[in-house]
């Protein structure tokens, strides 16, 4: 992560990419910094859990910082249990349930963890600040 963009305040603050690629972890961010995204998951035994009100710098599919998040609320269900609002604060493609379960059962399923009834940490985050723009220009 390259620290001289990142405020001083936010260097001693976690960080991770969304996803399993860098064009995924794109996609993702592009959510988020439209608004559209506010919530997300992951296995429940991820080591990079959070807690309500910690903040994590977000990286972009080549690792550089380009945003920081605060986690609002983190609860912890089966991913049966999933809710369509959940779903919807997602904020991924037509946003409904069927599309949630479908893009998640994927995910996880490239990760050779998918099972209807795993456990999943539930994150709503909103967004704190922007930082510096690294798009190279075309």
């Amino acid at each position: 992560m390259t620290l001289s963009v990142v405020p001083e305040k936010y260097r001693s603050l976690r960080s991770f990419a969304f996803g399993d690629s860098p064009a995924l972890a794109d996609e993702l961010l592009d959510l988020v910094l439209k608004g559209v995204k506010t919530a997300t998951c992951s296995t429940a035994d991820e080591p990079n859990t959070s807690t309500q009100g910690e903040r994590w710098i977000v990286l972009d599919g080549r690792g550089l910082p380009r945003c920081v998040i605060e986690s609002t609320e983190v609860t912890y269900r089966r991913f049966d249990d999933v809710d369509a609002a959940f779903a919807h604060d997602e904020g991924e493609g037509d946003r409904s349930l069927a599309y949630w379960r479908e893009a998640h059962r994927r995910y996880f399923g490239r990760q050779g963890k998918f099972s209807e009834g795993m456990m999943l940490m539930c994150e709503r985050f909103r967004l704190v600040e922007i930082l510096a723009d690294h798009r190279v220009a075309s």
